[in-house]
């Protein structure tokens, strides 16, 4: 029994979720595959402690609801798969995971993965640090407009104008151009099936673009203000300095959360 043990017994949910939040750790440089335990945790950041998997260099991972990035958190995390077990076995490992995951039988085994990180990695991330992450999750809000995850540790002043000038904006820019091909496909197609799936994915990408708008004001009103942190004062107060920003919609008196609430 468990309680007659002290090693964890395998547990393919829980060990496939752990495999999952150490490639994030690697992403950010929190671990490496080239040293052994934790390699960054504050102080100045050594690119060169780096060699086999390469960590993002602005501390920005985003999490895009479609493959709109070429190195979102989940391109990089099929990266980090191939590089660390081959990319012979790739596809048979992503299957893998994807099937610990809960994959439906509409997804392949990257759409699985990135309903993963949109909707259940960072809630595994809090109850994992108990309410305390070292992961913080930009969040525009329920439409999953956008989210993008930085490193607590890797945080400066300038982190926040970097999430929405590099990240934010580029994904509106990619959520326009989805609108502008679901509006083609409405014109054109004469198929009732195609054009009520591109009406209803239309219909979800104006909403999502819209979240953005609010987020974008709240956030550049964040960015203005270059806030530091430190981290001696722990998690709930530095993740505080980020939560109930006021939204600048002319007339709305409704406040912003420009990080997850935890």
């Amino acid at each position: 029994e468990d309680k007659d043990i002290t090693i964890r017994k395998a547990d393919r949910v829980r060990d496939i979720k752990s495999f999952i939040s150490y490639a994030v750790g690697c992403m950010f440089g929190r671990y490496s595959l080239d040293e052994e335990g934790l390699v960054y945790a504050g102080g100045k950041f050594d690119l060169d402690r780096y060699k086999t998997f390469i960590p993002t260099k602005d501390n920005i991972l985003v999490i895009a609801d479609d493959d709109y990035f070429e190195d979102d958190i989940v391109n990089r995390f099929v990266d980090f798969v191939k590089i660390t077990f081959g990319k012979e076995t790739l596809e048979e490992n992503l299957d893998y995971i994807s099937e610990t995951l809960g994959q439906k039988t509409t997804e392949t085994s990257r759409q699985t993965i990135r309903r993963y990180f949109l909707k259940d990695f960072y809630k595994d991330h809090v109850k994992t640090y108990k309410n305390h992450p070292i992961y913080w999750l930009f969040d525009s809000g329920r439409y999953n407009g956008f989210k993008a995850l930085i490193y607590m540790h890797r945080y400066e002043p300038s982190t926040v104008a970097r999430v929405r000038i590099d990240y934010l904006h580029e994904t509106q820019k990619a959520l326009r151009t989805a609108i502008n091909d679901n509006e083609q496909i409405i014109e054109t197609t004469n198929s009732p099936s195609e054009k009520n799936k591109a009406v209803k994915t239309k219909n979800k990408l104006e909403k999502q673009l819209d979240e953005t708008r609010k987020y974008d004001e709240a956030l550049a009103h964040v960015a203005n203000k270059k806030i530091s942190i430190d981290l001696d004062d722990g998690v709930k107060a530095n993740y505080g300095k980020f939560q109930g920003v006021k939204g600048f919609k002319e007339g709305s008196k409704a406040k912003i959360n420009l990080l997850k609430k935890i």
